[in-house]
Formats: C-alpha cells, structure tokens, sequence
C-alpha cells in the first residue's frame, strides 16, 4: 500500500492519472465510483458504462460528479476523455475499444456479458480489474492466457474476500510459512434461499436481491473460494467443501481445530474452504504449517500456538474501498491482486435448488433454480459436471431432483454464447490429459 499511494501521488502530482472505465453501475459499483471520484489521487474515472444509462449517470451524482455527457460512439468517448469529461454509454464494448483508457473495473457479475467485454478490451490493450468472482471462477484461466499474450495484467480485485486471501497468503508464505488452507468466514450458509426470502435484507442495504442470494445460497462462497484455488494450485476437500458451523462468536484462531489435519500436513497441494459463525467475519484466514523449529518457537513466542498448524486472519475485507489500489498495483507495478496460475483446479457446478422439470429453463446465479458447489476440476471433467456460469439459459432435457448435480448431458445449451466457446478454448489450451471435452453442435460432447 505504502508504494501504491506513494506512486498515485507522483501520478497527481505530475497531471498524469490512472484513467479508468468502469462496467456496471450497480450496488458495489457505486461504491468503487465514490471512492475513485473522492478519495483516489492520482486516479480518474472517465467513463461508466451500463445498459441502464440512468444508472450509470447516478453512480456519477452520488460521488458528486457533475457534467456528464452520454455518448454513443467511441469517437464521441475519446472526445470526451481528451476534454477530461466524464462519460457515460449504455454500450460497454466503447469503453473496451476507446483510447486513452487505462484499465477496465468489471463490476456485474454477468457471465456472458463479462466475457463479451474483457475480451474485446484486452484486444484493445487494456488492463482488467474484476469484481466478477462468476467470470473468473468459469473463464478466468483462458482470460488470463489471453491477457499474458496482449501483455495486459488481468486481476481479481483487492478488497473482495479472494483478494484479501491472496495478500494474506502472499504474506504468510513470504515469512516461511506454508499455507495449506485459505478460508472464508461466514455468517450464513443455506443452499436454498432465494431472491424472495433475501428480499427485505437486499433492500434495506440497497443492494440486489438475486446478488444477495448467491451469498446466502452458497454460490458466491464457491466461486469465491475455487478462484483463491485456482490462483494457488490448491484444491476442495470434497464437493462443496467441508465448511464447518461452529458456536456464533467463536475466534478464527481456533480454526486449526475445525479441520481434519492429515490432509492439511501431508505436502499436498492445500485446499480451499470456509467456516459458518467464527469472529471476526466476514474476514479470511490462513492455517499454514513450518517445519523450522526456531520459527515455531517464535511463532509460539507471539501467541500463534505451538503448531503444527498456525492461523493468520484479516478481520475484514473492504471491498470498494480497495478496487482502486487494485487498479494501480496492476497499472503502475503490472502486479496481479489475484489471478489464475494456470489450469482451473477448482470449479463451481450446478445443483438444483428446487425440484425441476424437463423443458425448464434454468435463471440465473442466486435465483430460484440452482446453487453452485465448489468441486475439483478433474471430477468436474470426469463426471462431465455442469458449470453453474454456463447454466443461466440451458434448457432441461429431463427431470431434476431437488439437491441433484447437473451434467452437461441433463441440458441443451444456448447456441452461440461466447462462453461455451471459451470453455472450449479452456479445456484445449490446459489439455495435460488429452482428453478434451468439446461441445459438438448437437450439444454432445466428444473427445
């Protein structure tokens, strides 16, 4: 923090901003705007796109902002970006393709629309900033491929939990320490809420109903976690995680006790994971294991315990306010908060929220339908498991029990989608096994 505010500064100082655009225009998105336009020297937010243009325009207000111009066309946004006008477009491809733009905040947690717009801007050359843990948890590993050969730094942002995760980690294993479980503390588990149990909570904190589900149901938590997986080579215990409920105010500190050890200290690879009712949430944690006896002395020494495995916490996550330190590590440093190390280790697939019909079409992530669980990438292979980020559309070839997983044999996709071609891309480009699964136009899948 201390080079990034340091750096921004120097930015300020030399009339030279970060430009930013941002897509999306919703709950978080305004905060991302707020803390951007009024707190973020060094750092401009020149343009919001958003396909309810009203929306984008208020983000801009509630940050007190004002001159807006609404622009159709990308000469009409540079035009804009070189009067210093802020801008607002109901069309996010502009802001992927325009000049003089910086870096991309994606902020909609759309699947399919998310992939439409990183890809177009890191064909224009631009850095990609997510808060869409949905996009990254599908396509984030051929998204980075992609980002790596424009030379563009792609990046989950900072401040959302896996963020948070990764600086942790990056810490404890910068003193030594091995980590070998990232975890997520949580208020709330129930795999069968929906927008209209989660309404009165989304409204009185003027957030979205659906987004406020897939935190209660479980979906956002696996995606969260499997992109902390797939940044550390790490893995889940079992489909869904073990995810333990413990006493409400229980310390994160006794999280060594919650979790079985063997698999923990056995050098493999670590897993991902989360608790139900530990303090202080929603924070993140770290267990790590040294072997050092002198270090283990002083851990003890500084009230860590005495092993073998030690707990590092953050006792909050900040969300917005740390997107624009995101934006600058990846600017200013080409440094990733967060992003994929290689093939996908983890995946989220689908399970059914309710019992449902052949001919169905599934909704979307914290709907009424499905619920996502966290699962190992080579199961989610050999089982042919659907992905919860390509579900949203499918029609069901037959019935589905309540609590059943879905494989791409139980659905017909939706033809044409950016998405199931990337996936494609995916499986070919990290095929270690070859053994690639391929959507034929008839929807069957061949190797």
């Amino acid at each position: 923090m201390i080079l990034v505010d340091t750096a921004l500064q120097k930015r300020q100082l030399a009339g030279k901003p970060i430009r930013v655009a941002m897509i999306g225009a919703g709950f978080m998105a305004r905060g991302v705007a707020h803390q951007i336009c009024r707190y973020t020297p060094g750092m401009e937010l020149v343009a919001i796109a958003n396909r309810t243009i009203d929306n984008a325009r208020q983000a801009y207000t509630n940050a007190g902002v004002t001159g807006v111009r609404e622009v159709g066309s990308v000469e009409q946004l540079e035009a804009c970006i070189q009067l210093g006008q802020p801008a607002i477009t109901d069309d996010a491809l502009l802001v992927s393709r325009a000049e003089g733009i910086d870096a991309i905040i994606e902020v909609t947690g759309a699947v399919e629309h998310g992939a439409h717009v990183v890809m177009e801007a890191i064909r224009h050359g631009k850095h990609i900033i997510l808060l869409n843990a949905e996009l990254d948890g599908t396509v984030g590993a051929i998204l980075k491929v992609y980002a790596d050969r424009a030379g563009v730094v792609y990046t989950v942002s900072d401040g959302d939990q896996p963020g948070v995760t990764l600086n942790l980690a990056r810490f404890v294993k910068g003193i030594g320490v091995t980590p070998v479980l990232c975890g997520n503390i949580k208020g709330l588990h129930d795999p069968y809420r929906n927008p209209t149990t989660q309404e009165g909570f989304a409204r009185q904190w003027g957030q979205n109903p659906s987004m406020v589900t897939s935190f209660a149901d479980g979906s956002k938590i696996s995606f969260e976690q499997a992109v902390i997986a797939n940044a550390l080579n790490m893995r889940v215990a079992r489909r869904g995680m073990l995810g333990p409920t413990v006493e409400p105010g229980t310390p994160i500190t006794k999280a060594a006790e919650w979790y079985p050890h063997e698999p923990l200290l056995n050098g493999g690879p670590g897993i991902v994971d989360y608790v139900v009712g530990a303090e202080p949430g929603p924070g993140v944690f770290v267990l790590g294991t040294i072997e050092d006896p002198v270090q283990q002395h002083y851990l003890k020494l500084y009230k860590l315990g005495p092993g073998p495995l030690y707990c590092f916490y953050t006792p909050y996550h900040l969300c917005h306010f740390e997107t624009p330190t995101t934006v600058a590590r990846a600017v200013l440093f080409q440094d990733a908060a967060l992003a994929p190390a290689g093939p996908m280790r983890v995946e989220v697939v689908t399970a059914a929220k309710i019992d449902l019909k052949a001919g169905q079409q599934l909704d979307g992530i914290g709907h009424y339908h499905t619920y996502g669980l966290a699962e190992n990438a080579d199961v989610t292979l050999t089982e042919n498991l659907l992905p919860i980020g390509v579900a949203e559309g499918c029609i069901l070839r037959r019935d589905i029990a309540r609590d059943e997983v879905l494989t791409y044999d139980d659905v017909i996709l939706p033809e044409g989608r950016l998405i199931d071609q990337l996936r494609a891309e995916q499986a070919a480009h990290f095929n270690s096994a070859n053994t690639v699964a391929i959507l034929s136009s008839d929807n069957s899948v061949v190797s």
